[in-house]
């Protein structure tokens, strides 16, 4: 049996023996929308819990946008171009209108890399575009601390603008539930300390932190009440343009409204279609780090990670494909590797549970850390160094198939897992009875 897993901008055949029992984990089939531009359209005339986009910018001078960068494969060119056009049609001057990348602690978006993103020449050339920049407290506003003594600093270009839109791809997120939303605005606009504390053990550790879960998730808790601080330090509402796509990068699914409510009735879109069942757990399980552009880095690759928890027997084997064209990830991401190894698994999560600010990138150790904790993680990767791989703290392996077969035979079982899309799907185990 052939299965294609999304690999860099292409795929990766597997081969699976006769004697190989595969399960193909999938989303059920995604529609697309036969008109995106009607569906957008559709969506800023008929908002959800707000007024119309042209009377919302009745009393507004100002707004500023925020999109996702370049690790999310957000539709940028469908909607951004239509939802400037109608605030500029509504009043406000396109020189008042700034469109902000919401990178969080990622590098910034430019160049070549920025057009990509945007997607459409004309937003570059009619307003202004800019990266966030989460590392320079002089461009944030302090709004104070929240309930659970969360530092909250925002990008004060959004904070500071009359009408305040966030837009971006609601899909399972390994801590917020789900992304999209509130989430573009924290952390994606957020100052560092800010990010350091919300992704300090203290969250990231609570069983509630997980992909698809909204119900208690302190963290998804903790985006709420910041939102809410923001709309009482403006004395006005926030909004948001969401976006659902498929497997085909086609858009499935588009609203416009309040930011959280827009949010929540994305969220239920997303959920018939992220979360499949599977009737047993697996010994051996194959997964992806679905493709360009979340498989750019090893630090994106985590993800890919974490998703099949659901589903993994006791010490399974978890083999992952990532191309990693850009290595590892940010410097800090790196050192972040080499404490892990330099430690011990261990000691490096007993240091981390101590700390109230986590350093930056060390998350995303720390998630791959649970995911080591229930399985023996094997990469294919073509994308990295020697040196690289040896910071990953994962083997290595030169073939996706022989690892299959490997595994197959070390733990005497069969049945395999093949999840073709990685991160986009959430699968978990249902007995069947």
């Amino acid at each position: 049996m052939k299965v294609d897993l999304l690999y860099g901008k292409s795929v990766l055949t597997v081969s699976c023996p006769a004697k190989v029992e595969v399960t193909v984990v999938r989303k059920p089939l995604m529609p697309a929308l036969d008109n995106p531009g009607i569906a957008v359209s559709n969506a800023l005339a008929r908002p959800i819990g707000c007024d119309s986009l042209q009377h919302l910018t009745a009393d507004s001078r100002s707004a500023c946008i925020l999109i996702c960068d370049v690790t999310r494969p957000v539709p940028n060119r469908l909607f951004l171009r239509p939802l400037i056009e109608t605030l500029i049609g509504a009043g406000i001057s396109s020189d008042s209108i700034t469109v902000l990348v919401a990178t969080g602690l990622h590098r910034p978006n430019e160049g070549d890399e920025l057009a990509s993103v945007i997607g459409d020449d004309w937003v570059l050339n009619n307003v202004r575009v800019v990266n966030h920049n989460a590392l320079d407290d002089e461009e944030h506003t302090d709004l104070g601390f929240t309930s659970r003594t969360t530092p909250v600093g925002l990008d004060s270009r959004f904070v500071e603008a009359d009408l305040g839109i966030a837009t971006g791809l609601v899909e399972p997120h390994f801590m917020a539930g789900y992304s999209g939303g509130r989430k573009v605005v924290v952390p994606g606009i957020a100052q560092a300390d800010t990010i350091r504390t919300l992704h300090s053990a203290r969250f990231m550790e609570d069983p509630a932190t997980v992909q698809c879960n909204l119900k208690g998730n302190p963290l998804h808790e903790e985006q709420l009440e910041i939102i809410e601080m923001l709309k009482r330090y403006k004395g006005r509402n926030l909004f948001a343009l969401n976006t659902v796509i498929n497997d085909a990068r086609e858009l499935s699914f588009v609203n416009f409204g309040e930011i959280v409510a827009s949010h929540l009735e994305a969220v239920a879109f997303a959920d018939r279609y992220c979360t499949v069942s599977t009737p047993k757990r697996f010994n051996t399980v194959v997964t992806s780090a679905a493709g360009f552009p979340l498989d750019q880095t090893y630090y994106q690759t985590v993800k890919g990670m974490v998703n099949p928890m659901g589903i993994l027997a006791k010490r399974a084997n978890l083999i992952v494909a990532s191309e990693c064209a850009e290595g590892l990830g940010s410097p800090a991401y790196r050192a972040s590797q080499e404490r892990l190894l330099l430690e011990g698994p261990d000691a490096f999560r007993a240091r981390i549970l101590s700390k109230s600010l986590a350093d930056i990138d060390e998350w995303e150790t720390e998630m791959q850390l649970k995911s080591q904790r229930r399985a023996d993680i094997k990469l294919y990767t073509t994308g990295l160094t020697a040196d690289e791989r040896a910071l990953t703290g994962v083997e290595m392996i030169e073939s996706v198939d022989a690892a299959i077969e490997e595994s197959v035979r070390a733990t005497g079982d069969p049945a395999v897992a093949i999840i073709p899309e990685g991160p986009y799907v959430v699968p978990y185990f249902q007995p069947q009875f």
